[in-house]
């Protein structure tokens, strides 16, 4: 036998093993592709840690959540009907306050229960029960102090829940008011929008003798030019070119805590911060002796809206106002109806029965100066009843606390005009009407 050449044969095998090697790489999965049961586990495995992490439906603390160089508390609310990806809303509590009175006196987690977002609150644990809004360290990025550990916290929730990094918003009460501002001055890049009742603006509190209170800002006597204001928001972070978060802000003329020449320096700095001018593009009245003004914009998203409300004092906030807040976050897809005043509205029910069932005509009357424009009409309907069809209005759920809400021909209710509904309802011998009504969660009169 003729003997071949080393290199010949070397040649030769390479040529036979190169088409195997091709066929192999083109049928080969890739390293780091997952299996369908595998992507499954992983997905399930991130549910249970999600389980794991917060009990839904309840107010819960989560402690180790990263750095936190002023040792606030983190507690969290997040509802059994948590969207994927769920946006996450930052409820700051007021001086001498905590995270649990935030979530007690407010409605974010009944709310939240509605659409599906997270509620993070925190809370101070330092003596005055203060935010820190005034140390140079609080009005810079990173810079330390309370703002730092609220960012662990957003952080905490993101990793854990998927949370949608794109719509994590701040909202906040007089002490927490000044935070929402200082958080959106520090992280504007963290936060899509806020919403501050009875606040002032970035760094009006700023101190540098350790003092947590500033005297002249909370007596309305630190003024500032738009530009002035705004170039101490942009100092938080320099070289900051990104968006900047929008701004909802609330104001009592009365206020005597925070006074009221704080509710203009806010608007000011803020349509300086979004390039927007200081003339409002809109204004109206959706509620007596409230003017709203929009700044760069007419809808329910303007760059900056700001509500003042005529003769109320520093304690302003109400229930119903929060469902304003989210209009403005853009988390109500529908958005609330202009809130009715209390005595605004009145619901009559009629009631006919028989053995096991009855039939329910209700009627709506809007007694208030203002046009409702779409409706939510809550009841809790009498023990061992339970809904089993009805007219006028979509009720869920179908016994216990029930919303019934307008559909698309009557979800316009003028003042004075009325809206007809009913249900067809099963019952257990209590064939009895709701004993209350509310009408855009505030209470409306009976007869």
């Amino acid at each position: 036998m003729t003997r071949r050449p080393l290199r010949s044969m070397l040649l030769a095998l390479l040529a036979a093993l190169l088409p195997l090697l091709a066929a192999t790489a083109l049928t080969a999965p890739a390293a780091t592709a997952l299996t369908a049961p595998a992507a499954a586990a992983r997905e399930s495995a991130r549910e249970s840690a999600r389980e794991k992490a917060v009990p839904t439906a309840t107010l819960t603390e989560v402690t180790n959540f990263g750095t936190n160089p002023s040792n606030l508390r983190m507690y969290l609310y997040v509802p059994e009907s948590v969207t994927p990806n769920p946006a996450v809303v930052v409820a700051v509590h007021w001086c001498t306050g905590s995270g649990p009175d935030m979530y007690n006196g407010t409605e974010y987690d009944t709310l939240a229960d509605r659409y599906g977002f997270i509620v993070l609150y925190p809370s101070v644990t330092r003596s005055s029960k203060c935010f820190d809004v005034s140390s140079p360290q609080a009005l810079r990025r990173g810079g330390g102090s309370d703002p730092v550990g609220i960012k662990s916290m957003i952080d905490w929730v993101t990793r854990t829940y998927d949370a949608d990094t794109g719509r994590v918003f701040a909202t906040g009460i007089s002490s927490g008011a000044m935070m929402t501002n200082v958080l959106l001055g520090d992280y504007p890049d963290v936060f899509a929008a806020g919403a501050a009742f009875s606040g002032v603006p970035f760094a009006c509190f700023a101190t540098t003798d350790g003092s947590e209170w500033n005297s002249n800002c909370s007596g309305g006597t630190v003024t500032h030019t738009p530009k002035e204001w705004g170039d101490l928001v942009r100092g938080a972070y320099p070289g900051y070119s990104g968006p900047r978060p929008r701004m909802q802000i609330w104001h009592g003329t009365e206020d005597d805590v925070l006074r009221y020449p704080n509710f203009g320096e806010q608007i000011k700095q803020w349509t300086n911060v979004q390039g927007v001018s200081q003339t409002p593009a809109a204004t109206d009245t959706p509620q007596s002796g409230w003017t709203r003004t929009r700044y760069g914009g007419t809808g329910d998203q303007a760059p900056v809206e700001a509500v003042s409300l005529q003769g109320i004092g520093h304690n302003l906030y109400a229930q119903g106002m929060a469902s304003r807040v989210l209009t403005f976050f853009g988390l109500d897809k529908s958005g609330p109806a202009p809130q009715p005043q209390p005595g605004a509205c009145k619901v009559t029910a009629a009631v006919s029965a028989w053995n096991t069932g009855l039939t329910a005509s209700v009627t709506i009357t809007n007694t208030g100066t203002t046009t409702v424009n779409g409706w939510k009409l809550g009841f809790t309907l009498p023990a061992g009843q339970t809904v089993t069809g009805g007219w006028g209005a979509t009720y869920t759920p179908s016994s216990g606390a029930v919303t019934a809400t307008n559909v698309s021909y009557n979800g316009t209710i003028a003042p004075g005009a009325s809206v007809s509904i009913g249900y067809q309802a099963g019952h257990g011998g209590n064939s009895a009407a709701p004993a209350a009504y509310t009408l855009n969660g505030t209470a409306c009169a009976t007869g």
